[in-house]
């Protein structure tokens, strides 16, 4: 395994300050910065489930680390619908050969032999070598195929329209395990993301928690205690 540059931080704490990356030896840490609550967000679901996610950046693939974490933020608020909460985001920035800068499902495959994070993880990269030309893709356990060390991925161009919608609407399908769209106007599902594009309904955010309970990508939340009978 290669080396790469870490950063992790709990996402509660990032949010309450600005953009602040901290550095150490061996697991160095970032979070991203506070933003105001918007419409969407207050329309959250209790939180039920843990999300830990992996951001992986590639060094010369036009991503920046404030776009990267404006995405996950973007992903954050729509999620929270469902009641999936994004609790952790590890930050991973890889300097690589240029001939690992576009995806493909066989440089993917070598980009996560050589360089392993935890997963679900999302990759943010140059552009696509695949045909048809996706700005974004989803890696499930469902499609991965011959290439199961894929699983549980998703990779996103720099071309990539709306980055916070499209995280959450590739999110969504590994974690629900589908690739399944939705003709139902605003929903996060249809094939082409955009930002007017964000609900999810009931039986969705069911089969994503249920799903990603299955294949580990989720945890629930412990049951508060109840107070009652203490003194």
């Amino acid at each position: 395994m290669k080396a790469a540059q870490h950063w992790q931080s709990s996402l509660t704490a990032c949010l309450a300050a600005t953009l602040l990356l901290i550095s150490t030896a061996a697991t160095p840490q970032a979070a991203p910065a506070r933003r105001q609550a918007s419409a969407a967000a207050k329309q959250s679901a209790p939180a039920t489930h843990l999300l830990h996610l992996t951001a992986v950046r590639l060094e010369g693939s036009g991503w920046t680390d404030r776009r990267v974490l404006n995405a996950v933020r973007g992903a954050r608020r729509v999620l929270a619908r469902c009641g999936v909460k994004l609790q952790r985001v590890e930050l991973v920035t890889l300097a690589v050969p240029p001939n690992l800068l576009d995806f493909s499902r066989p440089v993917a495959r070598e980009l996560v032999r050589d360089y392993r994070v935890t997963r679900p993880a999302a990759y943010f990269v140059r552009d696509t070598l695949s045909s048809p030309a996706l700005d974004a893709e989803a890696i499930g356990h469902s499609n991965s195929g011959t290439m199961p060390a894929l699983a549980n991925t998703v990779w996103m161009t720099a071309a990539i329209r709306d980055p916070g919608i499209a995280l959450a609407h590739e999110l969504a399908h590994v974690l629900m395990d589908s690739g399944d769209h939705s003709d139902e106007p605003g929903n996060l599902m249809r094939e082409e993301t955009s930002a007017r594009n964000t609900a999810l309904t009931p039986a969705q955010c069911a089969r994503m928690r249920e799903a990603a309970v299955r294949h580990r990508l989720l945890k629930e939340t412990p049951p508060r205690r109840s107070s009652q009978g203490r003194r």
